[in-house]
């Protein structure tokens, strides 16, 4: 267990499932026959401060059922939540579950054995992983001496290693400062990216911003030597006035035709490489699916303003960029084949009702180095065991039998969506 915190977010509970595994799906054993359970007021709760449209959505079962008609007569018998798939394909991956690692770039939270021990439990579960930006320009490549645990190639050897065969697979971001360091050229060119590369389990994924702070670049903070090593590749400003520094990296000019040109050039330059894009909640964010898609992107990653992060200026996350629910009624119309979103992941029903709107995978971020810094073997093994029982469970419900049989039938809300 480490000293990582996440106001806001559910810490407690994610760091119960990471201790309980599937068992913390429901109540405490020993209250079974002396508490009687019902649905109430909504607890008050620091992370239920704000509104939230995707929370306050509710999963409506329907009470006849075909689907669940024809599973019966498929199996020959009752189908129960057992029964649910939940493998699913993501930007060309196959995954285990309808869930992806979120990317984790150079941020301390993310750096050092904790970075390790989620790229080694990501991969073991088989589900895609995304490693975040500027984490060559910070840290090293891996190649010259680095430390292992904070380089990327640390990072994709952890993930690689633990990959069963068939299943998953690693996006590997880049910014523009990543652009500078030739980051995917690194990756493209080196043996140890080879089987994933050849079993078509590689992908790059262009950032065009993130949830936390739309319209900035990566920001961390930095001791002053570390700083001065970076040299002029960041924005550095001594702002904190005790020998620490912000580093600043710079956020990207995009237009639709900027976007559609850096696609095809991706495209070209590696053809056995999957496509992502990662866009933030802009106001525009349907707009520029429907770009990313058309271009070529095999997957449209929406990070919503409830997304984490490492660090971001406190005025950015409670008022700038949209939720993700509200992103998810603007995609509704036309939504890419492979959406995949993220924003306060961290139980079955949040992700059902992302899925029932329209996304292929939800994207853990601070659920997942919560769970891993609680335990570092098993602790996002045990996290996603619960996650997988709930969306099973919640699933089996609907009288449906994999995420992709979820539609916006499947939710409700008094006001409409």
């Amino acid at each position: 267990m480490s000293d990582l915190s996440a106001p806001g977010f559910p810490e407690e509970e994610v760091r119960r499932r990471a201790r309980a595994g599937a068992a913390a799906a429901f109540p405490p054993a020993e209250d079974y026959g002396h508490v009687l359970f019902g649905a109430g007021r909504p607890e008050p709760a620091d992370h239920a401060a704000l509104p939230d449209a995707l929370d306050a959505l509710r999963i409506v079962p329907p009470l006849f059922l075909p689907q669940r008609l024809a599973k019966l007569i498929d199996l020959g018998r009752e189908p129960d939540y057992r029964d649910v798939e939940l493998s699913t394909e993501i930007g060309g991956f196959t995954s285990a579950l309808p869930v992806y690692a979120s990317a984790t770039g150079s941020t301390r939270a993310a750096g050092g054995d904790l970075g390790l021990a989620l790229s080694r439990q990501a991969g073991a579960l088989g589900i895609p992983m995304v490693i975040g930006e500027n984490v060559v320009p910070v840290n090293g490549y891996g190649r010259l001496g680095e430390a292992a645990d904070r380089t990327l190639l640390g990072r994709l050897r952890a993930y690689t290693e633990e990959l069963p065969d068939g299943l998953g697979g690693v996006a590997v971001q880049q910014s523009t400062e990543d652009a500078d360091a030739e980051v995917w050229n690194l990756v493209h060119s080196d043996p140890a990216a080879l089987p994933l590369l050849e079993s078509g389990r590689l992908a790059f994924e262009l950032k065009v911003g993130q949830g936390a702070k739309p319209g900035l670049g990566g920001m961390t903070v930095l001791e002053a030597e570390a700083a001065a090593a970076l040299g002029d590749r960041f924005g550095l400003d001594a702002l904190f006035g005790d020998g620490r520094v912000l580093r600043t990296a710079t956020p990207g000019t995009f237009t639709a035709e900027i976007l559609r040109q850096q696609i095809r050039l991706m495209r070209n330059n590696y053809p056995r490489v999957r496509i992502w894009v990662k866009l933030y909640p802009g106001r525009d964010v349907a707009e520029a699916a429907r770009v990313a898609h058309e271009a070529g992107a095999d997957a449209v990653v929406v990070d919503g303003a409830e997304g984490g992060t490492g660090w971001a200026p406190g005025v950015f996350l409670p008022h700038v960029g949209l939720p993700l629910a509200e992103c998810l009624r603007r995609l509704a119309a036309a939504p890419p084949p492979c959406l995949l979103v993220s924003g306060r992941i961290w139980e079955g029903a949040r992700a059902v009702k992302s899925l029932a709107l329209g996304a292929r995978a939800v994207g853990l971020g601070r659920a997942a180095l919560l769970a891993v810094a609680e335990d570092r073997e098993s602790g996002l093994r045990r996290f996603a065991e619960c996650l997988a029982l709930e969306l099973r469970l919640l699933i089996s419900a609907l009288g449906k039998y994999a995420p992709q049989a979820l539609d916006r039938e499947d939710v409700w809300s008094p006001e409409g969506f």
